[in-house]
């Protein structure tokens, strides 16, 4: 019977994909998996049975991963999985920038006492007369699950649609329409669109892209867009740009004192992935990741190791090896096996970084001492037995 832990609620659609060899438990060190949301696992101590960290969702800034991968732990997220919920958001976004939605709702609120309300309306709603976005140039940087979602529907609402992604995925491509108009240099974006959407990963060479000097390049009256992270726009410069017209509006879904409150921000409290849709999609994506690393070794959607996919062992045993990414290892992993007279059927070895993975089917279930010696060796984390 395997165990696992919810740090956050995790949708019922994704735990009732949990078979019957699963069973929650509420004390983390009974636990051989974890399921998260929100919930900050930074200085929590990992107790050493926990084989796996699964979030439901996306972003995984609240997850330690070099050091959960140190303990051999292997740390899963959703990625697409909300996707749909927020290109949702993200047109919203634009047609809220667009037509000054957010501002007029306001006025009414403001003046819900005044009897003249309807005639002061039509009097009023000039000031609030926006622009449609049709025909208009919209820039989509980054374009993975999300980006590509949002470019190919802006498309179908008469947009012409420019997008920027150096390193974007077979699968991305085959699923962008190619009615798109794939830029090499995301300056064309800056200076060419009239709206600009961000949709890349948190990285060292993303954090702050969208900063004065690239303000400088946009169009008078842009509109930002940004539904992935704060920190990807530099938002005391968006805000300066905001007060000499430069920037119409900025649309966030992440508030903090920069932003809240400052007029020409449209700023949501996190709400891109929040329909119970994307969570039911996420919680069945982790679990469905969590059962076959478990059962199978198999790594799908890692975020501080490898993919790694050999299917379902078919041969006497299966071992999985977390262990650093250095050279003679599998030299090291083999000459054990041969020295206990058992026999590779087949052997996967991928790496990431600084951390490797290795799965080894034999032809004979692995004995204990073979597991015990795997185990000592310098630089490896875990060793699992599969099947055997």
């Amino acid at each position: 019977m395997y165990r696992y832990k919810c740090l956050n609620p995790i949708s019922a659609k994704g735990l009732e994909k949990l078979s019957s060899d699963y069973a929650v438990t509420e004390e983390i060190n009974e636990a051989d998996a974890v399921l998260v949301r929100s919930a900050d696992m930074h200085g929590m101590e990992l107790p050493s049975g926990v084989l796996t960290v699964a979030r439901a969702g996306a972003g995984v800034n609240n997850i330690p991963l070099d050091d959960f991968a140190r303990k051999g732990v292997v740390v899963f997220n959703t990625p697409g999985a909300n996707a749909n919920a927020v290109k949702e958001m993200v047109i919203a976004g634009m047609l809220l920038a667009s037509r000054s939605i957010s501002s007029a709702i306001e006025w009414v609120r403001e003046n819900s006492d005044d009897e003249d309300i309807k005639k002061d309306a039509e009097k009023e709603k000039k000031r609030f007369a926006g622009t449609e976005i049709e025909g208009k140039k919209l820039g989509v940087i980054g374009l993975g699950a999300i980006g590509v979602k949002v470019a190919n529907a802006a498309f179908h609402l008469g947009m012409e649609v420019y997008g920027y992604d150096p390193y974007i995925s077979v699968e991305a491509a085959w699923n962008l329409s190619h009615n798109i108009i794939h830029v090499k240099d995301v300056n064309e974006i800056y200076q060419k669109c009239d709206i600009i959407t961000i949709h890349v990963p948190l990285l060292d060479s993303t954090k702050g892209m969208i900063d004065s000097e690239a303000i400088s390049q946009m169009k008078d009256g842009v509109i930002i867009l940004n539904y992935a992270r704060d920190v990807l726009v530099d938002e005391k410069a968006v805000v300066e740009a905001i007060g000499t017209g430069k920037v119409r509006r900025y649309m966030t879904d992440f508030p903090n004192t920069t932003t809240a409150g400052v007029k020409g921000c449209v700023v949501t409290p996190h709400l891109g992935a929040s329909t119970d849709e994307a969570e039911d999609n996420c919680a069945v994506m982790a679990v469905k990741q969590i059962m076959d690393y478990i059962e199978n070794g198999n790594i799908r959607n890692s975020v501080n190791f490898p993919n790694c996919d050999m299917g379902i062992c078919q041969a006497g045993g299966r071992i999985a090896v977390l262990h650093k990414n250095v050279a003679n290892m599998i030299t090291k992993f083999t000459t054990i096996i041969g020295e206990s007279d058992a026999n590779i059927s087949d052997l996967t070895n991928k790496s990431r970084g600084d951390f490797a993975y290795t799965l080894i089917d034999l032809d004979q279930a692995p004995s204990g001492d073979m597991i015990d010696r795997l185990g000592e060796i310098d630089g490896v984390f875990r060793v699992r037995l599969i099947k055997g």
